[in-house]
């Protein structure tokens, strides 16, 4: 048997489950992130966290957000509110910016593969960062910062000088788009939501595979169907995102 071809930053773990019912999955925990924007000379760029190699994503670089808490949900126990004030809680505490809440945008909520390993399913927002606030990490769960373009940032994981787990790489793929904080802010405000339930298979050619609705492989968790392609190709060589059908 080939060996499998898995991505150092293919963060899927074991894929033989199909389902949330199978025995050993652990149930996905709610999580909140936020992509903070800012202008730059040319474009704009979005803040970056290292993640302490000790902890969940050690190592990678990341977005401000964790966990969502149970203070932070309101009495009406709504989930978007909840994730909304996690975003605000974990950016003050990983960075020492504060944010209100009302000038995110949700744009996508990825809920990752059933498995026996820990998982988020997570809620992203988008803001722009307002004030030119200087990021205080805690030197804790965060060992670094860095202000980037997204163009920039695919670079650098491309060559190998930093990590990055699939959502965040498809994210900063989709930024990388558009030219200015405004194209973006107007396409996501108008845009609804993406919602990226992940399966995981492995190819016939040994790479693993991340797939979402629309793809043709996606019902058959079966990455060798022909038709099209929605996609995250977690080869050793690099990722590689294939899309027919979504716009982004």
């Amino acid at each position: 048997m080939a060996e499998e071809k898995q991505h150092k930053n293919d963060m899927y773990g074991n894929i033989d489950a199909r389902s949330e019912a199978d025995e050993g999955v652990l149930p996905p925990i709610p999580a909140a992130t936020v992509v903070l924007l800012r202008e730059a000379e040319e474009s704009y760029e979005v803040l970056m966290l290292k993640k302490n190699s000790k902890i969940t994503f050690g190592g990678m670089w990341v977005f401000p957000g964790g966990k969502i808490d149970a203070e932070d949900y309101g009495e009406d126990g709504d989930l978007e509110k909840a994730a909304r004030t996690a975003s605000v809680r974990e950016t003050i505490e990983e960075t020492g910016i504060t944010l209100d809440s009302n000038d995110f945008i949700h744009f996508a909520h990825w809920t990752p593969p059933p498995g026996p390993q820990k998982r988020f399913a997570t809620w992203f927002f988008i803001a722009q960062s307002k004030h030119s606030e200087r990021v205080e990490i805690d030197e804790g769960e965060i060992k670094d910062h860095q202000w980037i373009t997204p163009a920039e940032a695919l670079s650098k994981h491309a060559s190998g000088d930093i990590d990055l787990v699939p959502p965040t790489w498809i994210t900063l793929n989709h930024l990388a788009l558009y030219s200015t904080i405004r194209e973006v802010l107007d396409h996501f405000s108008s845009a609804t939501p993406k919602k990226y339930e992940t399966r995981v298979v492995k190819a016939t050619d040994d790479n693993r595979v991340a797939m979402w609705k629309g793809d043709a492989g996606y019902d058959a968790w079966n990455a060798d169907l022909d038709g099209d392609r929605h996609r995250l190709v977690m080869a050793n060589g690099g990722f590689i995102f294939e899309n027919t059908v979504e716009d982004y």
